[in-house]
């Protein structure tokens, strides 16, 4: 038997399967075992792997070798890249995939002769958690996002104290405007970082133990991002000497094997967090996992729930672990909005399958043979198809599509053939040729690439598109401006590259200075130093929670989210509305007495120990109202603002009343508002400091005259009441 695989931590998880419940069946391959050996009963090979064998005619294998093979994580690029393997294998197919049935491709279907969207056997998430007893384990979401997330990076968000400190450093407040989309692409702000991990740590499922989270995976958008989030919690959490959280990418080789980073997350104590890009995001079986963190956007549907089902193993209740003795839900902590994103667009944002770069090349060949014929360039046309006559010569011959495909390339065998090439042999080579080009692996990948610029300018000349032309020609030029003259391979065509640099070269350039581009430069591209720009911007921000705030309530101090809290204290009311007379006096809009208003209050205390009149001021976010101003707010007598809004309202109507104020008064206003809701109190002396000597070296006094500043203090007394 074969079981396929894409990734070698999914062949190393199901070798370790297949030794555990079939332990004495030999399997393929060994540690170190390089060369397929044919006296075993089960193979486990990743498909590149397997392509290899196929192709080595020392390493033969018959295509009746195996009598059964499974497929897993069966999707698109199967067919496209390796179908050539099922294609030779001659013998029973199983694909496994979790993408939903709606989702998977056509090609996918076809390949295991399936009507499109009916699989053979389909079984969902929801029959999983609902059958008695569970197969696999359910999930509560937790949303968090931070101010700087939902508001981006700009004066307006920044605290007061982080402006000053930019300030010192000499930066410009003004000038940083990112939004909430560009972090971690744009700029970096270790901040934002900082508050999501120290957010996870209070919100994870813990271990048995109460401290230490139970076992977890990050998703991180790149590398980087991964190992500033390791070093966060490092530098966090120091008393666990590095141990806590680690970096698992698959080109790291200490992630592999015995011993190795992702052998230690699975069977070991620690470390507790793998910090995971891509690697971690579909195939992996760790049972013990009770926390999902989405540290990044997902934009496909398929490898969002695939990233969810990471979650769903049930404990083996015959082999329990230390750090988790028991699971009945896992908790994913949303910090990029996925949920929400996956509501408005159910099916997500699902990247199309790429035709290989050699397919691509011989179809834009074709193109410009059609187009030549068409304009009447016979002399191109001539010069492409025996360019397309060396391309399809240079096949390799021991592909078993090649092979397959051996009376289809017969008939470009006869001379006759390429003659004159009509609309309908065009359209045979493009049918039946051109997707043989899949089967190409070994040639130089970027020569190739700057060869199917210069074709598609050539064909856009052809074709007298003369604005693609001018973009295609601009990035053929700033490629070759790349070619560093440091190389000596690359200094021996110094004349040609500052030649083509030149507007003259391209006015007068035609086929043969294409040819002798794609002759010369094309092997040089290798050595080519992408410009890759400044990079993005690094800052050190203080950023703060924006959709979920936690608050404590009750003899055991539980914790939930302020949204939570708020239906369940909104719910409980209007229970108790049907039965409290007090209630249905404020409900119908009558007075009550503050007696009553108190035993009201005493009585949800008692009964209730997480309404309090503090709790309500945290959750409606205004620390003015009394009690049973919440309790009318709550029964929808009464509107209640938050502080920020009450702030704003303030300020908005001071304006209107002073409406001849200039720029600079504006500005300093805006300050003060900002101030006022981020410290809820100003006094006399913080007007003449940072940050407001920035819009003044005097502060209020240098912005302001005497009446204005006494009508000024009178509005944040008022307010910080």
């Amino acid at each position: 038997m074969l079981f396929l695989v894409d990734r070698i931590a999914l062949r190393e998880q199901a070798l370790g399967a297949f030794k555990e419940h079939m332990p004495n069946e030999p399997r393929w391959p060994n540690v170190g075992e390089k060369l397929v050996a044919k006296d075993r009963r089960i193979y486990v090979a990743t498909y590149p792997t397997m392509l290899n064998i196929v192709r080595d005619e020392v390493q033969h294998l018959s295509p009746h070798f195996f009598d059964f093979i499974v497929v897993d994580e069966s999707h698109r690029s199967i067919y496209n890249t390796y179908g050539e393997v099922l294609d030779y294998f001659k013998t029973l197919t199983l694909g496994l995939t979790a993408t939903p049935t709606d989702i998977i491709d056509h090609n996918t279907f076809q390949l295991f002769h399936c009507e499109d969207g009916l699989p053979t056997f389909a079984y969902t998430f929801e029959e999983a958690v609902n059958h008695e007893p569970p197969y696999l384990c359910s999930f509560q979401v937790m949303k968090v996002q931070t101010r700087f997330q939902i508001e981006g990076i700009s004066k307006r968000t920044i605290s007061l104290e982080d402006q000053k400190t930019l300030i010192l450093q000499g930066k410009d407040v003004e000038e940083i405007n990112f939004e909430g989309t560009q972090l971690e692409k744009q700029v970096i702000n270790s901040g934002t970082n900082t508050l999501i991990v120290r957010e996870f740590m209070e919100e994870c499922i813990k271990d048995g133990g109460g401290v230490l989270p139970g076992k977890t995976i990050f998703f991180c958008s790149s590398k980087a991002h991964a190992r500033r989030i390791e070093e966060i919690f490092d530098r966090l959490y120091p008393q666990h000497h590095g141990e806590l959280a680690k970096v698992l990418v698959s080109d790291d080789p200490r992630v592999y094997g015995k011993g190795g980073l992702l052998d230690q997350f699975t069977n070991n104590e620690m470390p507790r967090i793998a910090i995971s890009v891509d690697m971690l995001d579909t195939g992996i079986d760790v049972r013990e996992i009770v926390n999902l963190v989405f540290a990044k956007p997902v934009y496909s549907y398929t490898k969002f729930w695939q990233m969810i089902g990471r979650g769903t193993r049930l404990l083996e209740t015959s082999k329990p672990k230390p750090w988790c003795t028991e699971k009945d839900v896992f908790l994913v902590i949303d910090c990029w909005d996925n949920f929400e994103y996956f509501k408005l667009q159910p099916k997500g944002k699902e990247l199309k399958a790429q035709l290989p770069l050699p397919v691509r090349l011989v179809g834009l060949r074709l193109d410009k043979i059609e187009k030549a014929i068409a304009c009447g360039h016979v002399d191109i046309a001539e010069r492409e198809v025996a360019k397309l006559r060396h391309q399809v010569a240079g096949l390799p011959m021991a592909s078993v599509v090649v092979k397959e495909a051996a009376p289809v390339l017969a008939r470009l065998a006869e001379e006759n053939f390429w003659i004159s090439l009509t609309p309908q042999k065009l359209e045979f080579l493009r049918a039946e040729i051109k997707p043989l080009f899949r089967t190409v692996s070994e040639v130089d990948f970027k020569a190739m690439r700057f060869e199917r610029d210069l074709l598609e300018y050539s064909l856009a000349v052809l074709s007298e598109e003369k604005e693609q032309a001018a973009t295609l020609k601009e990035a053929i030029v700033e490629q070759i401006g790349e070619l560093p003259l440091s190389v000596p391979f690359v200094k021996q065509e110094e004349a040609l590259i500052r030649a083509s640099q030149s507007s003259h070269y391209w006015a007068k350039a035609g086929e043969d200075q294409f040819d002798e581009l794609v002759a010369r430069l094309g092997p040089l591209m290798k050595f080519r130093e992408t410009m890759t720009g400044p990079g993005p911007v690094h800052l050190d921000l203080t950023d703060e929670l924006h959709r979920k705030e936690m608050v404590e309530f009750g003899p055991q101090h539980e914790a939930v989210s302020i949204t939570r809290y708020r239906e369940m204290v909104e719910t409980l009311i209007a229970e108790l509305t049907e039965q409290n007379p007090v209630l249905q006096k404020i409900k119908a809009g009558e007075t009550v007495s503050a007696e009553e208003a108190n035993a009201l209050a005493e009585l949800l205390h008692e009964e209730h120990p997480h309404i309090t009149e503090d709790l309500l001021r945290q959750a409606y976010k205004n620390r003015k109202a009394r009690f049973i101003q919440f309790i009318r707010h709550i029964l929808g007598i009464e509107a209640l603002q938050s502080f920020p809004d009450q702030v704003g309202a303030a300020f908005d109507q001071f304006i209107r009343a002073h409406n001849t104020l200039g720029s600079r008064q504006l500005e300093f206003l805006d300050l003060l508002r900002n101030f006022i809701i981020e410290r809820e109190k100003v006094e006399k002396k913080d007007l003449i400091n940072a940050p407001f000597t920035v819009i003044h070296p005097q502060g209020i006094r240098g912005v302001f005259g005497p009446a204005e500043i006494n009508e000024i203090l009178l509005l944040t007394e008022r307010l910080a009441a």
